[in-house]
């Protein structure tokens, strides 16, 4: 089965998301922003999830972190949580 390692940053509003996607690619560091903002209690560890498989998360991360490119910044992502930004750090396919 799949397995990956992903962070992530949790907010209530698209626009915020999109706002925080432009501040990583203008240099600022993603785990700073999710230590900062993320609602997620991952924030506090930088949003990092850790190592996961396939099928634990909700489906809407799965289609991103199992298919998309690896160390890239994704979304925003919404899901029943509110909008995410996710990167997938590593992947075992």
């Amino acid at each position: 089965m799949k397995s990956a390692s992903a962070r992530h940053l949790l907010v209530e509003s698209e626009e915020f998301c999109n706002e925080l996607k432009e501040k990583i690619a203008n240099g600022e560091k993603f785990e700073d922003l999710a230590k900062e903002h993320s609602k997620c209690p991952s924030g506090q560890d930088g949003g990092n999830l850790g190592n996961f498989m396939q099928g634990q998360m909700v489906p809407e991360f799965d289609a991103v972190v199992f298919n998309e490119a690896i160390n890239v910044v994704h979304g925003p992502v919404k899901t029943q949580f509110g909008y995410h930004l996710l990167e997938t750090t590593s992947r075992n396919d």
